[in-house]
């Protein structure tokens, strides 16, 4: 972890928008920086790109893929509006699109995009870009910053603790207050350790974005 002028830790964080997952993971991460000196350093990456076209699409049902085909559009307009505004618009805009995607429920909403925008006082016409290619190699590049490192077996969230990229935590809910230090705390001990890769227990049951 790499240190800002105000002495807090910068935790590389790579997110798609569309994931639950990923969402839980990144409000936990808000809470750690409520209770420990560090700060989220939001990054881009693409389940399109590593399901589509890193993994070439194997073992995708038909309603994955086309979920998959349709993931492309969120992400797109982050990097559109990051080129746009600068790094620091992602954190915002990933919260304003996460919101309405996960919490409200509207996965199928098409003024998801623009509202977000419009709260993040971004131009709405950054939202053309769901269905340009123009930023893609942003994105991509981003992404195998991570994936590079975490490999291609696993998906979003990484992040990168003690100078370690890791897969997760997955969790399914976000742990607040001293709980989401405790669990900060553990990742920095274990990403510490040298030859440390994985702990694992399979999900039974959906995110909480409670």
């Amino acid at each position: 972890m790499t240190q800002d002028e105000q002495g807090f830790a910068e935790v590389p964080f790579w997110f798609d928008p569309l994931c639950p997952w990923a969402w839980v993971t990144s409000r936990w991460l808000l809470e750690v920086e409520k209770v420990r000196p560090v700060r989220a350093n939001w990054r881009i990456m693409s389940l399109a790109y590593l399901n589509l076209e890193q993994r070439e699409g194997k073992g995708l049902s038909d309603a994955y893929r086309a979920l998959m085909e349709k993931a492309w559009d969120s992400v797109r307009v982050c990097a559109a509006a990051a080129e746009h505004a600068g790094h620091d618009v992602l954190g915002p805009l990933y919260t304003a699109i996460g919101t309405r995607l996960h919490n409200q429920r509207r996965r199928d909403d098409p003024t998801v995009i623009t509202e977000a925008l419009t709260e993040t006082n971004l131009p709405a016409s950054l939202a053309s870009a769901a269905t340009s290619t123009e930023f893609d190699q942003l994105i991509k590049d981003s992404h195998q910053e991570a994936f590079n490192e975490v490999g291609l077996d696993v998906g979003t969230p990484v992040l990168r603790i003690a100078g370690t990229a890791l897969f997760g935590p997955v969790l399914r809910q976000a742990p607040r207050g001293r709980a989401a230090g405790q669990l900060w705390d553990g990742l920095v001990a274990v990403a510490s350790t040298d030859g440390f890769y994985e702990l694992k227990r399979s999900r039974d049951s959906k995110p909480s974005f409670e």
